[in-house]
C-alpha cells in the first residue's frame, strides 16, 4: 500500500537532514583515516577530538574509542580504513540501547503527558502522533493542558479536527490541573483509547512550570491509577548540548519514560542522538526530520546510522 515508498521516502529525507551532521562528522574522520597509515595513538587521538567536536559527546566518543581499541586488539584490525567500519558497528550498538519504539497494549486507557519546553515543537507532534495512532486504528483524545498560550489550544483544536480526534480544552489561563481533572473523569466514565495530554514549557519560570507538571501529573496518578503511563519529552536537535540539559532536568524533575527528538533536518547537531543515547539511559521513542505528517517516525538506530553514514547517491 506504498509503504515501502513511505519508508524510502523518510529514509531520503533522514539522510538529507543529517547532511550537516555528516559533513562535520565525516569529513574529518575520513580525512584522519585517508591520512593515516597505521593505527596509533596519534590517530586515536585525532579521532577523539573529531568526534567531540561533532556533539557526540565525551562518554560515547570514550567508549567507541575503547570499543575500537579493543576490536584492534581482538582483530588485529591494521588498516585505518577499517576502522570507518568499526566506527559505524559501534555507533549503532550505542544507538540499539535507546531504540524503543512507543507500544501502546489495546483497550485503555493509556494517558501520554508530552512535556517540554516552547519552540521545540510539541503540540505539532502531538498533532503528528494523534494522527498516526487514529490511522493505525488506535481512539485518541487529545488534552489541551497548555492553557497559557491561547495558540496552543488553537492549534490543538486544528489537529483535532484534521484527525478528526475528540478534545477536552477549557477557556485559555484556566488551570491545567482542571483539564487534566475532566479528561481523567472522561476516562473513569469508560472513554478508552489514548489520551494525548499538552503541557506549558516556558522556561523563564521554571519552578512553576515544574510544581505545575508534578501537579499535573499527581491529578493523573490520583484520578485514574497508573496514569501518565508514559511521559514524553519533546527536544529540538538544533539546540545540541542545550537538549541534553532539558532532558536532564525534565527526567529529574517530572520523570521522563521516552524522548522525541525533532528538527533533524537542517541541523549540523545530529550526533546529539548519539550522546542522548549514552548519557541519558531514556529509550528514543520518536525522531522528526520535517513538517510533513510522515516525518515523525519510530527511531530506528540501522537506519539512523545508515542515513548518516551513507554518501549522497547511492
Amino acid at each position: 500500500m506504498g509503504n515501502d515508498d513511505g519508508k524510502t521516502g523518510f529514509f531520503g529525507r533522514l539522510k538529507e537532514g543529517l547532511a550537516k551532521t555528516r559533513k562535520l562528522l565525516l569529513t574529518d574522520v575520513d580525512d584522519i583515516l585517508l591520512g593515516s597509515k597505521e593505527i596509533d595513538q596519534a590517530l586515536f587521538d585525532e579521532l577523539e577530538e573529531a568526534l567531540i567536536s561533532a556533539d557526540v559527546g565525551p562518554a560515547f566518543t570514550a567508549e567507541l574509542i575503547e570499543s575500537i581499541r579493543e576490536k584492534v586488539r581482538r582483530k588485529e584490525l591494521g588498516s585505518p580504513e577499517v576502522l570507518r567500519r568499526v566506527l559505524r558497528e559501534t555507533m549503532r550498538e550505542i544507538l540499539l540501547r535507546c531504540e524503543a519504539p512507543l507500544t501502546i497494549p489495546p483497550g485503555g486507557p493509556y494517558v501520554l503527558m508530552v512535556v517540554g519546553v516552547n519552540g521545540t515543537g510539541k503540540t505539532t507532534t502531538i498533532g503528528k502522533l494523534a494522527q498516526q495512532l487514529k490511522t493505525a486504528g488506535q481512539e485518541v483524545t487529545l488534552v489541551a493542558g497548555d492553557t497559557f498560550r491561547a495558540a496552543a489550544i488553537e492549534q490543538l483544536e486544528t489537529w483535532a479536527r484534521r484527525a478528526d480526534v475528540p478534545l477536552i480544552r477549557q477557556a485559555a489561563n484556566a488551570d491545567p490541573a482542571a483539564v487534566v481533572f475532566d479528561a481523567m473523569q472522561a476516562a473513569k466514565a469508560g472513554r478508552r483509547g489514548v489520551f494525548i495530554v499538552d503541557t506549558a514549557g516556558r522556561l523563564h519560570t521554571k519552578v512553576n512550570l515544574m510544581e505545575e507538571l508534578k501537579k499535573m501529573r499527581r491529578i493523573m496518578g490520583r484520578e485514574l491509577p497508573g496514569a501518565p503511563q508514559e511521559v514524553l519529552l519533546v527536544l529540538d536537535a538544533t539546540t545540541g548540548q542545550n537538549a541534553i540539559i532539558q532532558a536532564k532536568m525534565f527526567k529529574d524533575e517530572v520523570g521522563v519514560t521516552g524522548l522525541i527528538l525533532t528538527k533533524l533536518d537542517g541541523t549540523s547537531k545530529g550526533g546529539v542522538v548519539v550522546r542522548i543515547a549514552k548519557e541519558l539511559n531514556i529509550p528514543l521513542r520518536y525522531i522528526g526530520v520535517g513538517e510533513q505528517i510522515d516525518d515523525l517516525r519510530p527511531f530506528k538506530a540501522g537506519e539512523f546510522v545508515d542515513a548518516l553514514f551513507e554518501p549522497n547517491g547511492r
